[in-house]
């Protein structure tokens, strides 16, 4: 059986969720990667709650003229902006199973920039 990038990225997915779990206090910051946007999450795993969420397709972010990796920067700076709002500065970050490079990186960047600490 071949390994398709989509089983390939459910086994990371898998392997890490083991490992990362997010509560109130220092929450799991996790990334979806579509094709056109990019979503992120703040995940409280001992309630099942998500705290907070942004995404490029938010009016402020997609009426700008950028590329995907500079809005996934914004993602990242929007995020961190209403965590610290909320009185969150530290997290966890999930992945997603996706490697640590183009958007995921820019996203991670900006977030650490804007304030958030992981």
């Amino acid at each position: 059986m071949a390994i398709t990038k989509e089983y390939r990225r459910e086994r990371i997915k898998k392997r890490v969720r083991k490992v990362v779990s997010g509560s109130e206090s220092t929450p799991r910051l996790s990334v979806f990667r579509s094709n056109k946007e990019i979503y992120v999450q703040l995940i409280d795993d001992l309630n099942g709650h998500t705290l907070l969420a942004a995404s490029s397709s938010e009016a402020d972010i997609a009426s700008k003229k950028a590329t995907k990796i500079e809005k996934a920067a914004l993602v990242g700076k929007a995020i961190a902006a209403k965590a610290l709002e909320k009185g969150i500065g530290q997290v966890k970050f999930d992945r997603n199973g996706y490697l640590y490079h183009g958007r995921i990186k820019s996203l991670a960047e900006g977030a650490r920039e804007a304030g958030l600490k992981f």
